[in-house]
């Protein structure tokens, strides 16, 4: 073949994002406007359904639960606000269940990226609902999973592949994040870690883009950030400072166990009830009524308890009520299958230990060790460090905490992956039958090229031999784990065509009187499938799941009639256990020696017999 043809490694590219990376981009960016307006909708309902039950008035304002005057009957208000959930569960859609991202990740891992459409409706309804009549949940969870029901939607109006449909959920899901918190970057961060399962331009642009739309739009509806503003802490806190907060993030890991641990094992106390699952809401609505006449301050989204426990100063009653009753209720409503989000309680809960863990660490200004314990129990409990460091930086604009959380973070998410196979949100995956991977790592096959892997010791067959010659010439490779497909050439090995042993062992059983001769070529019908040596093996697995076959004749770049050997399936798997290999296989490269240490004599009698 001519050189004017392109070969397969000047094609490659760092990344494989095409044009169509634009289209997708415009669609996210109307997306991210759309989920602003979501978010902010939501918020609004919250509010209105929080007065309605509580204070018995008509206002959109976000209230605090805590402030009724309804005595003991404000136990039944979590009661009633769960039984309507669990009406709406079973008449109108159980996804509506859950805190939202576990519902997103099942919509892209098991549907298509397809949402259906009236969830866009009934989640927020009911997590307006829940969270207004007491839960001690955020909106974030609603808000990702309604922002990514529009985005699903939307997309589902345009031709589009299942991962461009989910390129688009994810779009709507983060600049929902993104306009709730006024946290633009940890929204995309989210989206990555838990929900679009790649790190590609093809995907990361568009999500980006809408992320950076819904924080422009909440501007406008909702105000600028920070969420919760503290005064700056010191960017040198010393070694004691960063011993302690490797105790913090360690703390934050068992917490973050722990709650973890018990949303699930409330979840399995609900199953054995002999009761239908949509009395379970109300149930746990009980709970929740009694841990808001103990301690009101843990009912609803909790924003403003947030803000007071970063002020730092909090007494010892208000950090334990928190620590204490609110992840009670919390994981029991949670476990009950009521509609509400995970992020607002764990910072809640994270920002309650900090607090008592500043009782007894340095002081480095107010509410310092409650934010780095805030971030460490989202590094935690979500699995995602990266988000829990950005998302405290951005609900604060405290940039100096960036070093202790780095530290924090990390040793929270060490001791969940040791502690835990899978997090709050994977586990729920886990328990409808699926495993999700969280690893990021680069495929092997994407990096060894076929020329790496080929055969080269092969038998090619002249295509002027007659099937008696074939014949002959296949005979020494029929072991057991032999050539299989045998490629057919004319001079200069140039590839004709292939034929396998099966069928010319049937061609010579049909007609043993042809087989004299019947030539090679004639038995050849049309060019076949191939293999560049100088393509990626991934390229190759593709082609072999398009064609069926799991064997190619693999030939020169610059001449794709020359032939240069084979590769099939089974050298594919070998590149695979070569990297498992890497992985697995332990071994001492260096060696730390004594100077004056006396070497054993067998190695002194090696050495003499050497020279």
């Amino acid at each position: 073949m001519s050189r004017h043809k392109s070969s397969a490694s000047e094609q490659l590219g760092d990344f494989s994002t095409s044009v169509q990376v634009i289209p997708i981009s415009v669609l996210a960016i109307a997306i991210g406007l759309i989920a602003s307006y979501v978010a902010w909708f939501l918020l609004k309902l919250i509010g209105l359904f929080t007065n309605l039950f509580y204070y018995q008035r008509i206002n959109t304002a976000l209230s605090s639960p805590a402030g009724n005057h309804l005595g003991v009957f404000a136990i039944v208000v979590p009661v009633i606000g769960s039984l309507i959930i669990g009406i709406m569960a079973r008449y109108g859609s159980e996804r509506i269940r859950g805190h939202g991202i576990p519902e997103a990740i099942e919509s892209i891992l098991m549907n298509g990226s397809r949402v259906d459409p009236k969830l866009a409706l009934l989640k927020p309804l009911s997590a307006a609902i829940s969270i207004g009549s007491g839960g001690p949940f955020g909106a974030e969870g609603p808000i990702i999973m309604t922002g990514g029901a529009f985005g699903s939607m939307i997309a589902q109006f345009f031709h589009l592949t299942s991962a461009e449909r989910k390129t688009l959920l994810v779009a709507g899901a983060a600049a929902g994040m993104s306009a709730t918190f006024a946290a633009p970057l940890s929204a995309v961060l989210l989206a990555v870690e838990l929900l679009l399962f790649e790190w590609k331009p093809r995907s990361a642009i568009p999500v980006a883009l809408a992320s950076a739309t819904a924080g422009i739009a909440r501007r406008y509806l909702l105000g600028l950030g920070p969420l919760f503003p503290v005064p700056a802490h010191p960017a040198f806190i010393g070694p004691e400072g960063l011993f302690g907060c490797i105790l913090v993030g360690i703390a934050a890991g068992a917490l973050s166990a722990l709650l973890t641990l018990g949303v699930y094992a409330a979840e399995d106390g609900f199953q054995k009830l002999p009761i239908h699952w949509m009395w379970w809401p109300a149930i746990g609505g009980v709970f929740v009524g009694i841990g808001g006449l103990i301690f009101p301050q843990a009912l609803g989204v909790g924003y403003d308890t947030i803000g007071l426990l970063l002020k730092g100063n909090t007494p010892l009653y208000f950090l334990l009520g928190v620590l204490l009753v609110k992840s009670a209720i919390w994981m029991i409503s949670l476990g009950s299958g009521t509609s509400g989000g995970v992020l607002a309680p764990l910072l809640m809960m994270g920002a309650a230990l900090g607090g008592i863990a500043g009782m007894f660490l340095p002081h480095f200004g107010q509410g310092f060790w409650p934010l780095v314990s805030m971030g460490a129990i989202l590094g935690g409990t979500m699995r995602s460090p990266f988000t829990g460091i950005v998302f405290a930086i951005e609900l604060t604009h405290d940039f100096n905490m960036l070093l202790p959380l780095l530290v924090a973070c990390f040793l929270a998410h060490a001791f969940t992956v040791l502690a835990l196979k899978r997090s709050i949100l994977t586990e729920k995956i886990s328990r409808r039958g699926y495993h999700l991977s969280r690893e990021y790592a680069l495929d092997p096959l994407e990096i060894l090229f076929v020329r790496e892997v080929m055969r080269t010791n092969v038998v090619a067959l002249p295509a002027n031999a007659t099937l008696d010659n074939a014949r002959e010439l296949i005979r020494p490779t029929q072991k057991e784990h032999g050539q299989h497909l045998f490629p057919i050439v004319e001079e200069e090995n140039r590839l004709i065509g292939v034929v396998s042993r099966n069928h010319l062992l049937k061609l010579f059983e049909e007609a043993p009187a042809k087989a004299s001769t019947t030539l090679l070529r004639e038995i050849v019908s049309g060019f076949p499938a191939v293999a560049r040596a100088d393509e990626p093996l991934r390229i190759v697995v593709y082609r072999m799941v398009e064609t069926g076959l799991t064997r190619f004749p693999v030939v020169d770049p610059d001449n794709e009639k020359r032939l240069l050997g084979m590769v099939s399936l089974q050298d594919l798997l070998h590149a695979r256990s070569r990297n498992l290999e890497e992985e697995r296989a332990r071994e001492r490269v260096l060696r730390l020696r004594l100077p004056l240490s006396r070497r054993p004599k067998n190695e002194e009698l090696s050495q003499r017999t050497l020279v």
